[in-house]
């Protein structure tokens, strides 16, 4: 099928009832084929789209029909789908080098972007770790602290994901994720309600002991994925205070929120934080898997050793992924994206203000810059306006703990009419809905 995306900033156009045949036999196959833990066919009820096509905020799926997506592709396409500066440039490194050799020989495009990452980092005389994906992120950060601080403790808050690599999951809040791994988790995790007093931080930072002291703390600077949570004023900073205080690690995870998202380069600079490290990925590869952890060159040190590396893998910092993450990294600078996410976040915040007000389904709305939750009184309720926005040509995704928060997070490139119509079809929708 040819590409029907070469125009930009389309509105949605449904010519087949979704999901359509096409998208129902792909789901039949994935069905027979494919693991039911990866699989994306629920058990019960109608079967996805299936996407054939991306292009700046819209989605064609294989039935024809086009959607403007305000998932951002979990947030990885921050700059939008296929933007051209990312396409050329893995196109111009195809024709050079598609795979190098991970931690044993380097390749031009890692240096370059390393050197790009620690010039944006938040903490003086950065260095760059380079990761495949978010939790492993996650991972690199943790095991750091542990080298460091030689405590194994680590405060979490919830709700909060990392990830659910054995290391990340220990962290990541919901139980149901855990459950089934609890045996193998790391046991000196503690965990405290996102924005808890910081008396209640103090308390838990100083009785932890008997070989679980704590050396570390990983916080979202703002909760994406469970529920966008934002903090109450000044706690971060207050983090960041009792963490120095007793010489642990502040570890922020800015793997949905970096490069933009809440409109500013990391969430933690608008809270006026520094901390010790800080994961990114997500919007950070344009579109490719890449993920990095950013710390400063004197607590980087405890990985100096001779002999193989302590945590590698086949593909880190991939030339593909190098290449497209420094276009990424440009684009967000030249189009000035987080100045854009903030400017758009301000002016369809009082919009979405009111929605509660107007609209029975709606418990609660909260976000900053283009990533927004709208939290519905049922878990239901969210389930069923995702479906009716889906038929009405909008991408929505419902998360948070009771899956009844659902996440707006589009392209930071989104243009202003194509987020207006996606927010008249989000309030058709929610018309069409009881209290839940």
């Amino acid at each position: 099928m040819s590409a029907r995306l070469e125009q930009g900033d389309l509105l949605p156009a449904i010519v087949t009832p979704p999901p359509g045949p096409r998208s129902r036999a792909l789901a039949e196959t994935l069905r027979r084929c494919e693991a039911p833990g990866i699989n994306t066919v629920p058990r019960a009820g109608d079967p996805p789209i299936a996407w054939e096509e991306a292009r700046g905020a819209n989605v064609l799926d294989i039935d024809g029909n086009r959607y403007i997506d305000l998932t951002s592709g979990f947030g990885a396409a921050a700059i939008g789908h296929r933007h051209p500066r990312v396409v050329a440039a893995l196109a111009a490194q195809g024709e050079r080098l598609l795979h190098g050799l991970g931690d044993v020989q380097p390749h031009p495009g890692r240096a370059a972007l390393a050197l790009r990452l620690a010039e944006l980092a938040p903490m003086p005389g950065a260095q760059v770790y380079f990761a495949v994906s978010g939790a492993e992120a996650v991972e690199i950060a943790v095991k750091t602290a542990l080298a460091a601080t030689g405590r194994p403790g680590l405060l979490a808050f919830e709700p909060t994901y990392h990830g659910l690599t054995l290391g990340a999951l220990a962290a990541t809040s919901r139980r149901e994720f855990r459950a089934p791994f609890a045996a193998y988790l790391h046991p000196h995790v503690h965990r405290l309600p996102f924005g808890a007093r910081p008396e209640a931080i103090a308390a838990a930072m100083d009785s932890a002991g008997n070989g679980s002291e704590i050396g570390a703390v990983v916080v979202e600077p703002v909760v994406g994925r469970e529920g966008v949570l934002l903090p109450p004023a000044g706690w971060l900073a207050e983090l960041g205070r009792l963490c120095r205080e007793r010489s642990a690690l502040l570890i922020a995870d800015e793997i949905f929120t970096g490069f933009g998202r809440t409109g500013s380069r990391f969430a933690v600079a608008a809270e006026g934080v520094v901390p010790d490290l800080l994961c990114c990925g997500k919007a950070l590869g344009g579109g490719m898997p890449i993920a990095a952890v950013l710390g400063s060159r004197d607590l980087f040190r405890v990985w100096e050793r001779d002999g193989e590396a302590l945590h590698t893998s086949t593909f880190v910092a991939h030339p593909l992924a190098c290449a497209t993450a420094i276009a990424a990294l440009a684009v967000l600078e030249d189009e000035r994206l987080a100045e854009r996410a903030r400017a758009l976040g301000a002016a369809i915040a009082p919009r979405l203000a009111v929605w509660p007000a107007r609209f029975p389904a709606v418990a609660a709305v909260r976000g900053r810059g283009l990533l927004w939750g709208v939290e519905t009184r049922t878990r239901e309720g969210a389930k069923r306006w995702v479906e009716e926005c889906l038929r009405r040509g909008v991408l929505l995704l419902a998360g948070g703990p009771a899956g009844t928060v659902a996440q707006l997070a589009p392209p930071l490139t989104i243009a202003r009419h194509q987020l207006d119509a996606a927010l008249d079809l989000l309030e058709e929708g929610l018309a069409g809905l009881a209290c839940g």
